[in-house]
C-alpha cells in the first residue's frame, strides 16, 4: 500500500533542498512523483518550493486534470505528465532552475563534458531543447526528441527536467 502522506513529505523535503541551494527562487520549479497508473501528485503553482506542506500537493491525472487538492496545480504539469508517458521506468520529476545550467540554456550552449569529470561520468551529453513557452503541451513536447536517451534535459531559456 502507498503511503501518499509519506511521499508528500518527501516532496516537501525536495522542495527545501532545491530552494535552499538557490534552484528554485520565488515560486519557480516543480515536482511530481507517479503514484499510480493514472494519478500524478504535484507541487502547486505560485508557491514557494522552500515552503511546502503535504496538504498544499494535488493530485492530477495523466490528461492534467487535477482530481485532488486545494491548490491549483503546476502551470508545467503536461511536461512531468509527457515525461511519464514516454517513459514507464521514470517514477518522478523535478524542474528547477539551478543558476549554471540556465546560463547554459539562455546562452544556447550545451554544458561541455570537461567542465567537471561528473558531468561526463554522471550525465554525459545534456541535450537542449529547442524554445517554447512554458506551461502548454507544445512546451511539453520539446523533450521527445531526448527524453528516452537521458535522465536530464535542459530547456531552452528556462531550466532543467
Amino acid at each position: 500500500m502507498l503511503n501518499t502522506h509519506k511521499i508528500k513529505q518527501d516532496i516537501c523535503e525536495i522542495g527545501r533542498r532545491i530552494y535552499a541551494k538557490g534552484f528554485a527562487a520565488a515560486n519557480d520549479g516543480n515536482i511530481t512523483v507517479r503514484i499510480g497508473e493514472n494519478e500524478v501528485l504535484c507541487t502547486p503553482t505560485m508557491h514557494c518550493k522552500g515552503f511546502l506542506k503535504p496538504e498544499d500537493i494535488s493530485t492530477v491525472d495523466m490528461t492534467g486534470k487535477q482530481i485532488a487538492g486545494t491548490k491549483k496545480r503546476s502551470s508545467e504539469a503536461l511536461l512531468h505528465l509527457e515525461i511519464y508517458k514516454q517513459r514507464a521506468d521514470v517514477k518522478s520529476v523535478v524542474h528547477c532552475h539551478p543558476p549554471h545550467a540556465c546560463a547554459f540554456a539562455i546562452a544556447r550552449e550545451p554544458i561541455p563534458q570537461c567542465v567537471l569529470p561528473e558531468v561526463e561520468v554522471f550525465l554525459g551529453d545534456v541535450p537542449m531543447t529547442k524554445y517554447e513557452t512554458p506551461g502548454g503541451q507544445a512546451f511539453a513536447d520539446t523533450i521527445l526528441p531526448f527524453v528516452n536517451k537521458t535522465n536530464v534535459i535542459i530547456l531552452a531559456n528556462h531550466g532543467t527536467v
